[in-house]
């Protein structure tokens, strides 16, 4: 079953395109990445997804609930850790404002319910994003950026947190990375996206020994 389905997707700004002829799709409990240098087009495709930008050409299809996890965290800084997830849940009613969900899949935010969310480091913080996202309830997971500013260590943490919401919920993933060491190792399928444009898509593994993606991505280490 297909969750997200992008076809021939083209974004301009000002006249520069952003996006030209983008073309994905996530199937469900899929995890997949999108791999790229900066300025390569990635966040503008999630802004795309969530419907924050309007695409001049092409489409996009999300079957289910999408929630984003948008780079640089965006946690609301004078607002408690609590606060923070609640407001991920508030379209979902009374039910949406119970958290506790939250803090058995990522327990190390339990402690910290109460500290406001600015005060945090930036791997706490980043858990706040993703436990924030989860508050809706999604089907599809959208994380841009996940290992931006963060010690390999936290990121490690982070990414066994990911394989377990997968394993035990079926949660499908995108993964928005520059990192391409830390995405190839964690999805299945993967996306290389070069000024607006689709280069690459294969098996992660196979694109991992790809020389293109060696010699473009790969040159640093991820452990």
């Amino acid at each position: 079953m297909t969750l997200v389905d992008v076809s021939s997707l083209t974004v301009r700004y000002s006249g520069a395109t952003a996006l030209d002829g983008v073309s994905l799709s996530l199937d469900k409990s899929e995890m997949v990445a999108l791999i790229g240098a900066n300025g390569a087009g990635k966040s503008t495709l999630v802004k795309a997804l969530s419907g924050l930008v309007k695409a001049d050409a092409g489409r996009v299809t999300v079957d289910g609930r999408l929630a984003q996890v948008p780079e640089g965290r965006e946690v609301f800084a004078d607002l408690s850790v609590d606060d923070n997830l609640r407001l991920g849940g508030w379209r979902n009613g009374r039910r949406g404002r119970d958290t506790s969900a939250i803090y058995d899949l990522l327990p190390a935010l339990g402690p910290l319910r109460r500290r406001d969310a600015g005060t945090l480091s930036g791997g706490q913080q980043q858990m706040v994003a993703i436990g924030r996202a989860l508050m809706a309830r999604p089907d599809v997971l959208v994380i841009d950026e996940l290992s931006l500013g963060l010690a390999p260590l936290v990121v490690q943490s982070l990414v066994d947190h990911l394989r377990t919401l997968h394993r035990e919920r079926g949660l499908a993933l995108l993964l928005i990375e520059q990192n391409a060491r830390l995405a190839l190792s964690l999805c299945s399928r993967a996306y290389v996206m070069e000024a607006g444009r689709i280069v690459l898509v294969g098996d992660a593994a196979v694109l991992a020994s790809d020389e293109r993606v060696t010699a473009a991505y790969l040159g640093g280490h991820y452990e």
